[in-house]
């Protein structure tokens, strides 16, 4: 699961390129995303996407496994948005909300980060809306609020790539296999997922537990195990758009 999916073409910040560009939100819709059925997310946010997504946990190569929120069963479908562009959930994964600016990694500096934006975004011009820089130069208020964005959300997905490493640690991830019927008997096999293994998690010794609870990551297993039985909401949500 790319971390650039969205951005048709992003670029590096530039007070000079970008000097006289402006952010229209009157403009903005959440077209970008009707084709992704899934969006990694932060533990942080495990607690508010639980209520409304389910919560796995997703091989992304290289031996790297991913906290995601699942968005459809099929490929390139995302059943919270709708032929608007709005996202029909209370909750949207920072993910999302950070477009159309990331945090790009720096190819020789690999501990420093750079701020990019989406370029073909259609909310960017010259005229209307709120600046990024001031005549003089400066980050505006918008731009500084979205550098705070970016950097908690890259913070809590590092936070993040430690929990995964420790419920790999302690053998807590197992395949999830389920398969699941949506009106008109029509069956999606859902697969190549992974989920906290009930019996396992109890099955951890005193200490193991204690660690878990005293770090928070317990309260995340939590709402990831709860989270599964939004599976169901999916269903219901293929059913009302094919009816």
């Amino acid at each position: 699961m790319s971390q650039v999916m969205f951005y048709a073409r992003p670029e590096p910040v530039n007070k000079e390129l970008h000097r006289h560009w402006k952010l229209d939100t009157s403009r903005f819709d959440l077209n970008f995303a009707t084709k992704t059925n899934s969006v990694p997310l932060a533990g942080a946010e495990f607690h508010h996407a639980a209520r409304e997504y389910p919560i796995v946990f997703l091989q992304a190569g290289d031996n790297t496994i991913l906290a995601a929120a699942l968005l459809g069963l099929r490929s390139d479908e995302n059943l919270f948005i709708d032929g608007t562009g709005r996202w029909n959930a209370t909750y949207v994964p920072a993910f999302v909300r950070r477009y159309p600016f990331i945090l790009a990694e720096n190819d020789t500096a690999p501990e420093q980060w750079t701020v990019c934006l989406d370029a073909d975004f259609p909310g960017f011009n010259q005229t209307t809306g709120e600046p990024l820089f001031t005549e003089q130069g400066e980050p505006t208020p918008l731009m500084n609020n979205t550098i705070r964005f970016l950097q908690d959300c890259q913070n809590s997905y590092r936070a993040t790539e430690t929990f995964i490493s420790r419920l790999r640690s302690l053998d807590l991830l197992v395949t999830l296999t389920a398969q699941v019927e949506a009106a008109g008997g029509q069956k999606f096999a859902i697969q190549n997922l992974m989920a906290v293994d009930e019996k396992r998690l109890l099955a951890l010794d005193d200490a193991q537990v204690l660690s878990l609870f005293r770090s928070g990551e317990l309260g995340w297993i939590q709402s990831h195990l709860l989270s599964l039985g939004n599976i169901n909401r999916l269903v219901q949500l293929l059913t009302q758009r094919q009816s």
